[in-house]
């Protein structure tokens, strides 16, 4: 009898800890939606984002365009994926301000581009798309 009220003491606390919080973590702080689900796109990001658009995802002012809350972002799936795929030295409009910065082609596969963009659409404050790498695919074959 005692073993098996170890047992199932050991099953209940097992079962709460894969449970608690149903595997998920917000950050209030930020905004930021840190789940599983995202994870590997924050890792892309903080490799190959971050430095030009801030840990914030507010970029640098009249440089490099915010991704949080980005009118221009939000708008067209499509172009922010060419945006990442090929670069760009164009002069954006983002939330009424001009940005100038240069952009580089970021070498990715089309899973982690699906990837850095859902997490960047459902970070700060962004209700976006969900992207697979078929999207991201789709985009590539059109750039050739």
């Amino acid at each position: 009898m005692k073993n098996l009220c170890v047992f199932v003491s050991l099953l209940t606390f097992l079962f709460f800890i894969s449970c608690n919080d149903g595997g998920t973590k917000s950050s209030s702080s930020t905004g930021s939606v840190e789940t599983t689900q995202y994870a590997q796109g924050k890792m892309i990001y903080q490799k190959t984002c971050i430095s030009c658009h801030q840990p914030d995802g507010k970029g640098m002012p009249g440089t490099y365009p915010p991704l949080a809350n980005s009118d221009f972002l939000l708008a067209d799936k499509n172009r922010a994926i060419a945006q990442i795929l090929k670069g760009s030295v164009a002069t954006y409009v983002v939330n009424g301000t001009s940005y100038n910065g240069i952009m580089p082609p970021q070498q990715l596969n089309d899973g982690d581009v699906a990837q850095v963009l859902n997490y960047v659409y459902h970070s700060w404050g962004n209700n976006g798309f969900t992207l697979n790498g078929l999207d991201v695919k789709a985009v590539r074959d059109t750039l050739k």
